[in-house]
């Protein structure tokens, strides 16, 4: 499935770039959701082993992005940011799917939560 819109900006790509660099044979960068926190879902961006058969994979600029299936409607849509704020760095996601976050920022809610 190629119609995944997932965008990668320049400084998520270059990190995304040194991630992989540290894990040379991994399949790419696994980007996904789980359950947590007081809303519901927190984003998990890490690298993946291989890639399944339920996966869904975009290439941007020789980064593969690797999103399960049941992640993509969750994500679909989502800018992905790279931003460092004093001590702090961090992936920064603007996701179109996301309906309310908690207070800490931790988690977000979507319509219609699977």
């Amino acid at each position: 499935m190629d119609d995944m819109n997932i965008h990668l900006t320049p400084a998520a790509r270059e990190r995304m770039r040194n991630f992989l660099a540290a894990s040379p044979g991994s399949a790419g960068v696994r980007f996904g959701v789980r359950k947590t926190g007081c809303s519901g879902y927190a984003y998990a961006v890490e690298i993946a082993e291989q890639i399944g058969d339920g996966d869904q994979v975009v290439e941007q600029d020789g980064i593969k992005l690797v999103v399960d299936r049941k992640s993509l409607p969750f994500v679909d849509g989502t800018q992905i940011d790279f931003a460092r704020q004093g001590l702090n760095a961090a992936f920064v996601f603007s996701n179109p799917n996301v309906t309310g976050e908690c207070g800490c920022g931790e988690s977000f809610t979507v319509d219609g939560q699977h």
